[in-house]
């Protein structure tokens, strides 16, 4: 079931100043997680993965993961402590048409002579963020009596 980003995470994904990695899967279940800079969001709110080379390990593992139906999921950091994970399902890939072209001339002005191998259409089905004050709070809130030893003199009940 598809979710929506909020415009929080739209921006930090847009900017070019976060981290983004994608993680994916191959047909056999080994994961594979790498530093992805070419992601972006369409109007509709799905994810918009841009594969520059036509052999990559990502580009394999989403094409069996449009095979086998896996997911996908996408980390995405910056600098201030925003920190989000977004799962998802490829849904398609574009290797022409208007949204390709749009983005095989973007690449090609930020990078000069390259390829566009893929264009993948990525819809998000979980967002949850991992802001570690957020995550501790959260789990300080589910399992209140996982804690370091050092910390239950200082902390009553």
């Amino acid at each position: 079931m598809a979710t929506k980003l909020n415009k929080e995470i739209i921006d930090l994904i847009s900017s070019d100043d976060s981290t983004k990695v994608l993680a994916t899967i191959n047909e056999h279940g080994y994961p594979h997680a790498a530093a992805k800079p070419f992601i972006r969001v369409d109007d509709d709110g799905n994810l918009l993965y841009l594969e520059l080379i036509e052999s990559s390990r990502t580009q394999k593992n989403l094409v069996a993961s449009i095979w086998f139906d896996q997911k996908v999921s996408i980390a995405v950091s910056d600098r201030n402590g925003q920190s989000w994970q977004i799962k998802g399902k490829p849904v398609k890939t574009l290797i022409t048409g208007p949204v390709f072209l749009h983005h095989y001339r973007d690449v090609r002005r930020r990078l000069g002579d390259v390829d566009l191998a893929a264009v993948w259409v990525i819809e998000p089905e979980e967002v949850i963020n991992e802001n570690i004050l957020v995550r501790h709070a959260e789990e300080e809130k589910a399992h209140p009596l996982f804690r370091h030893l050092d910390r239950l003199a200082t902390v009553p009940f």
